[in-house]
């Protein structure tokens, strides 16, 4: 994993917080935080963050994986993956066929009809022909070892629910199609061309990323388009990319008005442009990420999304030109963007970065765009940041 540390250590020049310093980490360990709810384990492994403090203390991890299915929050919290079937094991990464996937490899697991828990035997990096399309109630549970999917199409979760992807280091995608993929045991067909998003969600809901590394795609890290809805993007690690993360397939798709999202305890690290995230319509919850600089904006969006941040940390870079955290885009300019409902609560601006407000003040407005209570921006000082993918080890707490 690239060096995050470096531009901690920047945050700490501007901050009067002290930060402990980490050493560089490797690909699939992460980086440390701190939120709110304290459930197991002793003082010393509690961290505050209410998803890890719901099941990281337990040294029993691994035996007790599908717990993790109990501890989402925000928008996607309903997300139950494959807690209620059976484990499935990961034990080939080299065999990947997108038509008639054998037993054992990873596309043969998530195209199954009944809820599975996906765990890895070894660590591994997958190289796809084609777009993972996952069915219905699917986890995919990399903890325990480094699992990578590397450089080819990478996962697509199309008109299906109740998705979990955690621990996945996912980097390096780019576009496939033109070809025929199975998404079921009882169905395959022509596929058209995929973008190279890490992560495509289009038509689904009910969905859960955390705990993943991103980089280097060839789109969007984690894209969520065409009515999608109930998602929780959490604890991710995100680094050299340009557009980060779409919300909403097009100013004229309405249907994307009823889509609810919470972004919360990310990382969003270095070499970052934009789209941290992108709105389109819809309700955002931005909350208790750290943002260590953007060479565009942060957030942004068009027609009319209510966005909502809150106890965010923004640092801005030293350049003069990226400093507002925000960017309103419109046709006719501020006579349409001012009723936007886009709103900073609690956050911590540093090195200069601001937030431009719109639309209405009142709490009320906001209430569709609520999903968890926000911590204060300096809990996340008080700790040194842990997201992305963690280097769980068997017997240990994670």
């Amino acid at each position: 994993m690239p060096p995050f540390s470096l531009f901690f250590l920047v945050l700490i020049s501007h901050a009067t917080i002290t930060f402990s310093r980490h050493p560089l980490l490797r690909i699939s360990e992460a980086t440390k935080w701190s939120s709110t709810r304290r459930q197991l384990g002793n003082d010393a492994c509690r961290t505050g963050n209410p998803i890890d403090d719901c099941w990281r203390c337990d040294p029993d991890w691994e035996t007790n994986r599908k717990v993790l299915a109990d501890c989402a929050i925000g928008f996607g919290r309903n997300a139950v993956g494959g807690r209620d079937g059976n484990l499935y094991v990961v034990t080939n990464s080299d065999n990947d066929d997108p038509v008639n996937p054998i037993p054992g490899t990873l596309r043969y697991g998530v195209i199954q009809e009944e809820p599975l828990w996906i765990i890895f035997d070894q660590d591994m990096v997958i190289n796809l022909k084609e777009e993972l399309i996952m069915n219905s109630h699917k986890t995919i549970d990399g903890r325990g070892h480094n699992i990578q999917i590397a450089d080819g199409p990478c996962i697509t979760i199309q008109n299906v629910s109740n998705i979990i992807i955690h621990n996945i280091y996912i980097h390096g995608c780019v576009p496939g199609g033109n070809a025929i993929v199975r998404d079921s045991t009882k169905h395959y067909g022509l596929r058209g061309n995929s973008d190279g998003d890490g992560i495509s969600i289009f038509a689904a809901r009910d969905v859960w990323i955390d705990h993943c590394t991103l980089a280097n795609c060839h789109d969007g890290l984690i894209d969520a388009v065409f009515g999608s809805t109930s998602i929780t993007i959490s604890n991710n690690y995100m680094f050299n990319h340009n557009e980060v993360m779409l919300m909403g397939h097009s100013d004229d798709f309405l249907d994307d008005k009823n889509m609810q999202v919470t972004i919360a305890f990310n990382f969003f690290g270095e070499n970052l442009v934009q789209r941290m995230p992108r709105c389109r319509h819809g309700y955002f919850h931005i909350v208790n990420n750290i943002y260590t600089g953007w060479e565009k904006y942060a957030i942004g969006g068009s027609a009319d999304p209510t966005i909502n941040s809150q106890g965010n940390v923004f640092m801005a870079l030293d350049n003069s030109d990226t400093k507002e955290v925000t960017w309103h885009e419109s046709l006719t300019g501020f006579e349409e963007w001012k009723s936007w409902n886009w709103r900073s609560d609690g956050d911590m601006m540093l090195n200069g970065a601001f937030f431009t407000p719109s639309g209405q003040k009142s709490s009320a407005s906001y209430i569709k765009a609520s999903s968890m209570v926000a911590r204060p921006a300096s809990y996340l000082t008080n700790m040194s940041p842990q997201a992305g993918a963690l280097n769980c080890q068997k017997g240990y707490q994670c």
